[in-house]
């Protein structure tokens, strides 16, 4: 296909996104390896193929070191840019982290193949994405600022347009539109791209969406009439459901377009066949929903939420008191200050959900809840209720700082912890980042290289029988 004269430039999600919404992020990277080279031939923007979820999951699950996929993935990809999610201060897991930690885990990700970071902070309090920012800029790699996107009386047009122009300060190289919860509906994903564009915003703007409601590929076409220029998609067997639009799908969508991607879709066709063989080796995992959910159009409570609620209800024999559940959901975000409900601010918010409908309002309250409503998470969108708060800590005084700037240095401790088994300093990071999963992680590891039984291993010496 012949290119258009506003080219659309397409992400293809399926190495991280695709296999995290649709398997629980299981894919191993032996089953990525046979096909990398496959993709890189096709003319992609860029390939997601790192961070989120997949960092834990690496070590949790599949037996892979997350450094070592990057590796790997980057000496099969030649010509296009790797791309990764970067949670801000929390890097790739579910708490701040201290600078060093941060810093080192980016400059580790650039030396290691790295090229672009989409930073993002749950609640879009850009405090906490100064360091991450600066640091791959810093390291020479392409900073993307995120603007998580979420419905709400303090989320307007008027409010996107307003952090966009924070994240252009701050000097960003580009700017992503992230719905988490494949809410956003066209026209106004054309709103708030119209509205960047009409501020005086220059930037490449990339669209992230879900398919969860079924509104992904349309949310996509009014973006980029709007003037967005890069969109995030699947190939067809690891698509829409909870993943993103089809690649395929949309190249055809805009053929014979101004904004004509240029791709050719015949070389899609073997990924696509490739894709259908392996998909099914993760049925274990495959629980993704089957069609559109219109019912997060009203609720709009995203699917993995919805997967916790059933399973915190069904624990304590409540299955029946889900209606309550979605009621009371909006309540809490509102009495949060109106967060995005994206990690970890999804789980903190529908955990309290669950748990004012079981226990009564803010009777009990989890340590994360806690430590939000101290300001350790960072600031909301809108005030936090104050009564709430005060139900919640008391008379305590949230702090009024950058959260990270509570945080001691943590990775010499963690150098101290894996000293018997470390091979080289992204195990420090690792352990930084999980420490109750990275070190047994490691162990195993040279375990497996030592042959032998990690089980029999005299752990107060650190000996190992052979």
């Amino acid at each position: 296909m012949a290119k258009g004269p506003k080219a659309v430039l397409i992400t293809d999600t399926t190495f991280r996104d695709a296999h995290q919404s649709l398997l629980a992020t299981r894919m191993k990277t032996e089953h990525m390896i046979p096909i990398a080279e496959k993709h890189d031939e096709i003319g992609f923007y860029s390939m997601e193929c790192w961070g989120g979820a997949t960092f834990d999951t690496c070590m949790r699950f599949c037996g892979d070191d997350p450094w070592e996929r990057l590796r790997v993935i980057r000496r099969h990809l030649k010509k296009t840019k790797t791309q990764m999610l970067l949670r801000g201060q929390n890097i790739v897991g579910y708490r701040n982290y201290a600078d060093d930690v941060l810093i080192e885990f980016i400059k580790k990700a650039v030396f290691n193949g790295m090229d672009i970071f989409r930073c993002f902070d749950a609640l879009n309090d850009y405090r906490n994405l100064e360091v991450a920012i600066k640091t791959v800029i810093d390291e020479g790699a392409h900073a993307q600022g995120t603007i998580c996107y979420a419905i709400s009386p303090v989320h307007t047009v008027e409010h996107y347009v307003g952090k966009a122009k924070e994240l252009e300060g701050m000097g960003v190289h580009s700017i992503a539109i992230k719905d988490m919860a494949g809410i956003i509906a066209p026209y106004i994903t054309y709103d708030i791209v119209k509205g960047m564009r009409d501020a005086g915003i220059t930037l490449p703007i990339q669209i992230h969406c879900h398919y969860t409601s079924g509104m992904g590929s349309m949310a996509y076409m009014k973006g980029i009439e709007a003037g967005a220029n890069i969109i995030d998609c699947a190939i067809s067997p690891m698509s829409v459901q909870t993943s993103q639009p089809s690649i395929e799908v949309m190249c055809s969508a805009f053929a014979g377009t101004e904004y004509d991607t240029g791709l050719n879709l015949e070389p899609m066709i073997e990924l696509a066949d490739y894709w259908k063989e392996i998909r099914p080796l993760y049925a274990a995992f495959d629980l993704a929903q089957k069609y559109p959910d219109a019912g997060i159009l009203v609720s709009q409570v995203p699917g993995g939420m919805m997967s916790n609620f059933l399973s915190q209800l069904q624990q304590a024999n409540a299955l029946h008191r889900l209606p309550e559940v979605l009621e009371e959901m909006p309540r809490v975000q509102e009495d949060f200050g109106w967060p995005p409900l994206v990690t970890p601010s999804s789980q903190i918010v529908g955990s309290q959900a669950v748990l004012n409908v079981l226990m009564g309002r803010y009777k009990m309250c989890t340590n994360e809840v806690k430590q939000y409503m101290r300001g350790y998470y960072g600031r909301p969108p809108a005030p936090i209720n104050e009564e709430a708060r005060k139900m919640i800590i008391g008379n305590e005084q949230p702090i009024t700082c950058r959260p990270a700037d509570m945080l001691e240095p943590e990775l010499p401790k963690a150098k101290e912890m894996i000293a018997h088994v470390m091979e080289k300093e992204e195990d420090i990071i690792s352990c930084a980042i999980y420490p109750q999963v990275a070190p047994k992680f490691l162990e195993e590891r040279m375990a497996k290289k030592l042959k032998v039984d990690i089980d029999l291993a005299k752990q107060s010496t650190q000996f190992y029988p052979v």
